[in-house]
């Protein structure tokens, strides 16, 4: 008797303990949305931006701009699979702040395992091409802030990425 009084004040105290958010995580997606498609687009005007970016499909609010005679060559099919080896410089686009950065050393990543901003922007380039890619934050790490490298939740990125090579 004594241990189920003991389960049932545990049980108590557990679904005392959880709150549920007034706002739904659709309305808080949404939102962020908002903001973060505004934060771009903001930039891409006050910069001068407006005829060289482009939006990796009308929905995703990831711009893409590659200059002149800098999207590379040949031919390649990008798959979830393909390994790209890259240079970049990664930035926060309201501050400017770097916050992760390739030097002499050139990563291989697995296309599939990086933020969605990339999966969506390489492919607009070839090997030996350069491309600039403006990602909201639901296409980089989201509401979930990356404390290693000091980026705050809900950062919209500035990445410029060099595309070495790319293996299928």
């Amino acid at each position: 008797m004594n241990r189920i009084l003991i389960v049932l004040l545990l049980l108590g105290v557990i679904a005392g303990g959880c709150v549920k958010s007034s706002v739904s995580p659709l309305v808080q997606y949404n939102k962020q949305k908002e903001i973060d498609d505004k934060i771009i687009s903001d930039y891409v005007a006050a910069n001068g931006l407006v005829d060289k970016a482009k939006k990796v499909y009308d929905t995703t609010g990831v711009y893409y701009i590659v200059n002149d005679g800098e999207g590379g060559t040949g031919n390649v099919l990008y798959t979830s699979s393909t390994q790209v080896t890259v240079g970049y410089t990664g930035k926060i686009l309201t501050s400017g702040v770097v916050f992760a950065q390739t030097d002499q050393f050139h990563p291989t990543y697995i296309l599939g395992g990086v933020i969605k901003g990339w999966q969506l922007g390489i492919p607009q380039i070839k090997p030996g091409g350069k491309v600039r890619l403006l990602i909201p934050s639901r296409y980089a790490y989201g509401p979930y802030a990356q404390d290693s490298i000091h980026l705050p939740a809900n950062s919209v990125l500035d990445f410029q990425i060099q595309l070495y090579n790319v293996t299928n």
